[in-house]
Parts: C-alpha cells; sequence; structure tokens
C-alpha cells in the first residue's frame, strides 16, 4: 500500500510545481500546456488545477489560460500597494471613462501629497490632461478631500494656499467640508483647484475595510457642476468593485440613485 504521507506530499509538490510554472510563465497557459511544461499527466493536471483554482492560487483568463490567482494579488496589494492597485482599477476605470467620457484618476496618499497612480484619458479634447506628473494640492482636489476625510491624508498645519477664489483656504471650514464628504460617501471641487474644472471622488477600501485610495473623474465644470450626486453614486458603485476586487468590507454608498447620465 503507498504510504498516503508520502502521496500526500507528492500531491503538493505536484500542486506547487502548478503554481510556480503560472506565476514563472511570461505569459498565461492552458491545461494542456501546463501538462507539458511540468511533465505530469493531464487528467492529474485538470485534477490539481481545480483545487488551486478553487482555493484562488490560480484562475482563469477570458481564454480559459491559468495565471496567478486572487490570493497572489491580495498578498501584493499588502506590500507593494500602488502597482497593484493601479493594475486591478484599471478595467473598473476604462469603464467609468467610457460612461462618463471625462478624465478618471487614481490617488493615493504618501506623506502629505496625493499621488496620482493611475490615470484613464478623457474622450473629449477639453478636459484632457496627465495629472500624474502633477502635484496638486490636496484641499484643492475631490481626490485630497477624500483622503482627508479618512484619516489617510494629515490635515495641513498652516493656513491652505488659495489657488482660485473658490478654493477652501480655511482650516474650519475644510474640516467641516470634511464632515459633508464622510456623510455623503463622495468629495467634490467646483473652480477650486482651478476656474472651469471640476472633479469628483470617492474612497476606496481594503481587506480590512480601509481607505487605501480614492477614485474620481474631473473635467469642465460646464459638463461635470450640475451632476455632481449622480456621479458621486456612480463612482461609488465602481469604487465598490475595486474594494471587492481588494477584499475590501462593505461599503456605505451614497443614497443617490443614478437615474441620470453623467456624461
Amino acid at each position: 500500500m503507498p504510504d498516503p504521507a508520502a502521496s500526500g506530499t507528492q500531491a503538493v509538490d505536484r500542486a506547487a510545481l502548478l503554481v510556480s510554472t503560472v506565476v514563472l510563465a511570461a505569459e498565461p497557459l492552458a491545461s494542456a500546456e501546463l501538462a507539458e511544461e511540468t511533465g505530469l499527466p493531464r487528467s492529474t493536471t485538470s485534477r490539481l488545477l481545480t483545487a488551486l483554482e478553487r482555493t484562488e492560487l490560480l484562475q482563469r483568463d477570458d481564454s480559459g489560460s491559468y495565471v496567478a490567482g486572487p490570493l497572489f494579488w491580495l498578498y501584493a496589494s499588502r506590500h507593494d500597494p500602488w502597482a497593484e492597485i493601479a493594475r486591478l482599477a484599471r478595467p473598473v476605470m476604462e469603464e467609468i471613462g467610457e460612461e462618463t467620457g471625462e478624465t478618471v484618476n487614481l490617488g493615493m496618499a504618501r506623506a502629505n501629497r496625493v499621488v496620482h497612480v493611475a490615470q484613464v484619458d478623457s474622450r473629449f479634447l477639453l478636459g484632457t490632461r496627465d495629472w500624474t506628473e502633477l502635484d496638486v494640492p490636496p484641499h484643492a482636489s475631490a481626490l485630497g478631500k477624500v483622503l482627508y476625510a479618512a484619516g489617510v491624508l494629515p490635515l495641513p498645519r498652516r493656513r491652505p494656499e488659495r489657488v482660485t477664489e473658490r478654493t477652501l483656504a480655511d482650516l474650519d471650514a475644510l474640516r467641516r467640508e470634511l464632515v459633508g464628504v464622510r456623510e455623503r460617501g463622495w468629495a467634490a471641487t467646483v473652480d477650486e483647484l482651478e476656474v472651469g474644472l471640476t472633479g469628483v471622488a470617492v474612497p476606496v477600501h481594503g481587506d480590512r475595510g480601509e481607505v487605501v485610495a480614492a477614485l474620481g473623474v474631473s473635467g469642465p465644470t460646464q459638463r461635470l457642476a450640475g451632476r455632481l450626486e449622480p456621479t458621486g453614486a456612480l463612482l461609488a458603485d465602481a469604487a465598490g468593485q475595486l474594494s471587492d476586487l481588494l477584499g475590501g468590507s462593505p461599503r456605505t454608498r451614497p443614497e443617490t440613485t443614478r437615474k441620470e447620465g453623467v456624461a
């Protein structure tokens, strides 16, 4: 009779071989390719791949080939959050861009700044700009207000700079604004960073329910200023999808229903 302990170890070794082959591969591999690469019988390969997919160590892409599973991405998001969250956010951001036509940004806190880690450009000529290369004052940014409201970005100790006449350049006024951000679930800036520019943003939650990023859109005030609430609701739905990918806990979303478009 085969030794059960030895048999169990062999199964673990084979499963680990499949996982390492997938992770180290330059491109996704189909089941037959994995059997050939590892030298395992096809039936064994198929059985182990099913178990590895069930335990989220591997997953299949749209073509049915195997790639590293959600557990790898969750681990990576904890240790290299910027790159991994940006990767996961890309499809969600592209959907927002398609629906709104506006520039979509993902921002994260670093020290006392907001770093734009990913962007999807506007479909409109008026509104396209690469925010990833700009240092934007957080108090004049919808992304910054979200991160301030969540407490992951420290409030300024001095009076904030007045960038335009609409900028909240008073700490008490900014604190009152942040109370509203927490209550409604989204932040907005209208002509506060630039005259004629409006932004809306919402929080993105991580696997422990903490705010790890802010997701927002920006565009000309004439297109966005009258649609702040539906835009906030749209973004909240999208951020919920991204938070789910990151293992985030249930979130409180704006009560506003999406009865009208935001484009």
